[in-house]
């Protein structure tokens, strides 16, 4: 098996700095970044926040905020490659496509498809209101257009199985002529379970000799998941859009420290960790 590339999520969309230790500002994000990167991610996946006192656990769409933060990473880690969220609910694009034109990230995540985003309580009622992630495929269309526009390699998030089976359909279809790079994000309730045992399956409906990933989202269950994608070839990722829990379910007090046991999963594993170089040939990116 080839080296694994490490990605960092490291803040997410609406983690609450006041109660996570989610960097917001870009010097925090800068901050987390470099915290990552020492410990073996050579991709950093940003969300972006919004900078007024009291609103850093709201998202922000804001180009200006997004090249500040991003700028503050580049500065702090030489070389790291940068992977930009689009996901948004709604209709209106306007703020995830500025972004991608002002940043021109190496990577930009891409929803592949729809989602009934739904978590209930232990009493079971909701945890939040359901919502509709809505990702038609005019949609994702729409994405993909300036993605090939500014030279930016889309991430297919894959929520479900059935959107794992149609994400090469709809790349070829909107003019993506590769095969997708793959991300199965596990443990969203109304999703994929975070279950090790699914990822063979999941394998099984990917186009032959894609890169792929996982995300692992939960506490003591995504541990034996990242070990296991690991062991199947797969790419790494995690940070505290993802999990604030360490294997011994302690809470990380950084993105740091959940690099340091992903990657030890990793090794345990029998891989090795690509560097920021190595990932950008192994990812095939241009720059």
């Amino acid at each position: 098996m080839d080296k694994a590339v490490v990605t960092c999520a490291l803040t997410g969309v609406l983690t609450d700095p006041a109660v996570y230790p989610a960097p917001v500002t870009p010097e925090a994000m800068a901050r987390e970044a470099r915290r990552a990167t020492d410990e073996g991610a050579s991709v950093v996946h940003v969300h972006f926040r919004r900078l007024e006192p009291g609103k850093g656990h709201l998202p922000s769409w804001a180009p200006e905020v997004a090249t500040a933060v991003v700028a503050a990473i580049r500065d702090a880690c030489p070389g790291v490659i940068v992977n930009q969220t689009t996901g948004i609910v709604g209709p209106d694009l306007s703020g995830p496509l500025a972004c991608l034109r002002a940043v021109r990230p190496e990577i930009a995540a891409l929803n592949a498809g729809s989602l009934n985003y739904l978590k209930t309580r232990g009493d079971g009622t909701w945890a939040w209101p359901p919502m509709l992630f809505d990702n038609s495929v005019d949609k994702v269309a729409a994405f993909l257009a300036v993605m090939r526009e500014c030279g930016i390699e889309p991430e297919f998030e894959c929520f479900d199985t059935g959107i794992v089976r149609t994400a090469a359909a709809i790349a070829r279809l909107n003019g993506f002529p590769r095969p997708p790079k793959y991300n199965f994000v596990m443990g969203v309730e109304s999703g994929m379970p975070a279950d090790p045992d699914l990822l063979p399956i999941l394998l099984r409906h990917t186009t032959p000799g894609a890169r792929w990933s996982v995300t692992a989202i939960g506490r003591a269950e995504i541990w034996p998941l990242h070990r296991r994608a690991a062991e199947l070839g797969g790419d790494l990722r995690t940070g505290l859009e993802d999990t604030i829990y360490l294997p011994d379910g302690s809470r990380a007090a950084s993105n740091g420290d959940l690099i340091a046991a992903l990657v030890f999963a990793a090794r345990g594993a029998g891989r090795d960790i690509a560097s920021p170089e190595e990932a950008r040939a192994a990812l095939g990116l241009a720059r």
